[in-house]
């Protein structure tokens, strides 16, 4: 067990709870929407930030897992409506953690200090540029602001986990941008017909959920 106690302790039960959750939804997460799927999918991290506050994580961990729950909500149901605000809920969430990250990290004179995390915080800035030219032609004209100002955002967050020296916080940070990514490719730049589809929404959930685990470890793990 990761925390003190056996599986009856509220830490272990919870966070087993979540990753059934989890499983569960990867699942499930080509099946037609309905409320019970929604569930499952808020669950997974909405137990994450149970975890968070009964371990006595950062105030601002725990409402950003909050506020990614809630965007998991909304990206669970179709429409642009409710993946606007998906969108929405997940850059408050993002914000979140850029400012908890900043807290935690050392200053961003580490990156340049760093050659990995040099290149790191640079590769990010490319593929950023070279998805959102991707993306430009093929979304609707509306979409366009509220998905650039996005990328921005979570560039910064990748940036402000640099600032770091957990490898849980930089990989997860790491995860949650490239499950945005290829979110991004099955959502707008895939076929709705490709056969790629599919597996392309399973590594979206586990690259998203194990990000986020990852994050909630590296504050909550003494």
């Amino acid at each position: 067990m990761l925390f003190p106690g056996g599986i009856e302790a509220t830490a272990n039960g919870t966070l087993i709870m979540s990753a059934v959750a989890a499983v569960i939804y990867a699942l499930i997460v080509n099946t037609r929407p309905t409320l019970a799927r929604s569930a499952v999918k808020t669950m997974a991290v909405a137990l994450l930030a149970v975890l968070a506050a009964v371990e006595n994580g950062p105030p601002l961990l725990v409402a950003g897992l909050a506020l990614s729950a809630i965007g998991d909500a909304c990206l669970s149901r179709d429409g642009d409506r409710a993946f606007l605000g998906g969108l929405a809920s997940f850059l408050a969430a993002y914000l979140l953690y850029i400012g908890l990250f900043f807290m935690a990290g050392a200053g961003t004179d580490i990156i340049l200090a760093d050659i990995w995390r040099a290149v790191i915080a640079a590769a990010m800035a490319v593929v950023a540029v070279v998805m959102i030219g991707m993306l430009w032609r093929r979304v609707k004209p509306a979409m366009r602001l509220p998905i650039l100002v996005y990328v921005v955002g979570i560039v910064a967050m990748g940036w402000a986990a640099l600032t770091t020296d957990s490898a849980f916080i930089v990989g997860g940070a790491l995860m949650l941008m490239a499950s945005d990514g290829l979110l991004a490719t099955e959502r707008f730049l895939v076929s709705a017909i490709s056969p790629y589809r599919s597996s392309l929404r399973v590594a979206v959930w586990a690259l998203y959920y194990i990000g986020q685990l990852l994050v909630t470890l590296g504050f909550v793990l003494k």
